[in-house]
């Protein structure tokens, strides 16, 4: 299999996905939506989109998407659906609301969820589709935002029952490397594990900046320089530049940062883990929502830490 993949795909479900290779529904036309249906379309895919905006729906009508009137069209139309939208109450709608995923009342489809939701809410949604539909769920929320969307370079953790995994295994290869992590919730688990030393680390990159220029180091340098050491990271290199350009233009949202650290302490309560550290990342990202920010991209924690901006 293609990109490396961690599960073992079956061959009959290689089949299933590669005679429906052109019939990919997308639901959920935002930041990365729009990059994840880009790929798909470049990859020879048909795709079939819907969003509740319809101004995002004729962009991606731009990159060859068809666009749709529903989610339950959608599913009718296509092999597999994917889903991409913000939040747990989100995919809620997408499968059970009015026109939603379940009312199409088609058995063979899986749907995959790249939205990141909470834990539980996944494994009661996913049986819930099972029971009322007999369609499967896959979650697979993704690592590496809509650059590595359009490279096809996603860290895609899943959780899900195998035989559901292998039907959509080779889509997913087209979008990056996916890792099975167990049953349905897997998958969102390890993407709070993702979040914790994603998200906390926007903080600490804040942090370690606002020291470099305030003590008069050549902050450019600061990873290359650190490069073969412990502190070197892609995270250093891809954000660290940005950060010092103050380009803020959102690959993501700090609002939807925000919810991820809210996730998180949440499913560290019902586990009873202490996360310290990511409460006190979401204080400050609670200021920044709140002083205004919410649709900036989430590195513009650094106006929190930087003298000269009066956020």
């Amino acid at each position: 299999m293609r990109l490396g993949l961690h599960c073992n795909a079956t061959r009959e479900g290689k089949k299933l996905m590669s005679d429906a290779k052109e019939k990919i529904g997308f639901i959920g036309l935002g930041l990365m939506g729009q990059a994840l249906t880009r790929r798909l379309v470049e990859r020879g895919y048909e795709v079939m989109g819907y969003d509740v905006v319809a101004d995002k729906i004729r962009a991606a009508e731009a990159h060859g998407v068809r666009p749709s009137s529903s989610p339950a069209e959608v599913a009718q139309a296509s092999a597999a659906v994917l889903v991409c939208v913000t939040s747990t109450q989100d995919v809620r709608q997408v499968l059970f609301g009015a026109d939603g995923i379940a009312e199409a009342a088609v058995r063979d489809r899986v749907v995959v969820d790249h939205s990141t939701t909470e834990v539980e809410a996944t494994r009661t949604m996913a049986a819930r589709l099972k029971s009322e539909t007999g369609m499967g769920l896959v979650d697979a929320p993704v690592s590496g935002g809509p650059p590595a969307a359009a490279a096809g370079t996603l860290a895609i953790m899943a959780g899900g029952d195998a035989a559901d995994i292998a039907r959509v295994a080779p889509v997913m290869a087209d979008l990056g490397a996916l890792t099975h992590m167990g049953p349905v919730g897997a998958g969102q688990t390890t993407k709070m594990v993702n979040q914790i030393l994603v998200l906390n680390n926007y903080c600490v990159l804040a942090e370690a900046l606002a020291l470099a220029e305030a003590g008069g180091v050549d902050a450019s340098k600061i990873p290359d320089a650190l490069a073969s050491g412990h502190a070197g990271s892609n995270i250093l290199k891809a954000l660290f530049p940005r950060m010092i350009r103050r380009d803020f233009a959102p690959t993501g949202y700090a609002r939807q940062v925000l919810k991820d650290l809210d996730m998180v302490q949440s499913l560290a309560r019902d586990l009873k883990v202490p996360t310290p550290i990511s409460a006190q990342a979401a204080s400050l990202f609670r200021i920044m929502v709140a002083k205004g920010h919410a649709e900036l991209d989430g590195i513009a924690v650094l106006k929190l830490y930087d003298g000269k901006d009066h956020v």
